[in-house]
């Protein structure tokens, strides 16, 4: 079976800065794949070369064995994949429907637009009760829900994820995690790039350790018993 996302010999970064020297990287079919590793790895900059938002200098980036290195980022969109970047990512002075309906009306026709809208209120029933409010007005949580759900709007195939989790409580972040992992059960695969190693691990099938831009592990769920990420990652317990 072709893997949805295959990153091959990846090398790229911003201009003359190189941050990945050679990444391979893989996502199968309905699989959560974790990225995982200390800050400036390059962990961000796999997902942004995904998306065409980095300068790809060698290798390959394949969706369901096809090229996409050199399309445009709204040609991405449109083959079935979406990005949840990280920070204040909604339009904070329209409302929860306006939000959600943003870029949905370029893919869709118009009732199909309103069917993603209704399953993304199902999914996500505090969306429906803040529907006219504006997006400012939202709790931390539910910020985080509306860009998931705008993202989900776009009815991707692959979805991925930076930092999901930045700036949300504990409680909000095991939410979060677990919404996250129900995905799988709708026909997704994701790639999350994510700080809280040992959530990540726990939600994902596979994960991957970056350092220095350069992938030094990887494995499934067992990984959570080697010494470096136990000692690095999770403070020497978990």
């Amino acid at each position: 079976m072709i893997d949805v996302l295959e990153i091959e010999n990846l090398c790229s970064g911003y201009g003359e800065l190189n941050v990945l020297k050679g990444v391979n990287i893989s996502v199968g079919e309905n699989e959560i794949v974790a990225l995982i590793g200390p800050n400036g790895a390059g962990k961000s900059t796999v997902i942004k070369s995904v998306f065409n938002m980095a300068d790809i200098s060698e290798g390959n980036i394949k969706f369901r064995g096809e090229a996409i290195n050199s399309l445009k980022t709204h040609e991405i969109i449109k083959l079935g994949i979406s990005y949840l970047n990280q920070g204040k990512i909604n339009f904070s002075n329209l409302s929860v429907r306006e939000n959600l309906m943003i870029g949905a009306d370029q893919i869709f026709a118009s009732d199909v637009a309103e069917q993603g809208l209704r399953q993304i209120y199902d999914k996500f029933p505090d969306l429906l009760t803040k529907e006219n409010e504006l997006a400012y007005t939202l709790s931390g949580g539910q910020q985080q829900m509306l860009a998931l759900g705008r993202s989900l709007m776009q009815r991707p195939e692959l979805l991925l994820m930076d930092e999901p989790s930045l700036g949300l409580s504990p409680k909000l972040q095991q939410e979060l995690f677990e919404t996250i992992a129900s995905l799988k059960n709708d026909g997704i695969s994701l790639l999350i790039v994510e700080q809280n190693a040992k959530k990540a691990i726990e939600i994902a099938d596979r994960t991957y350790l970056l350092e220095d831009g350069k992938v030094v592990l990887e494995g499934g769920k067992e990984i959570l018993d080697n010494d470096a990420i136990k000692n690095v990652y999770l403070g020497g317990r978990y």
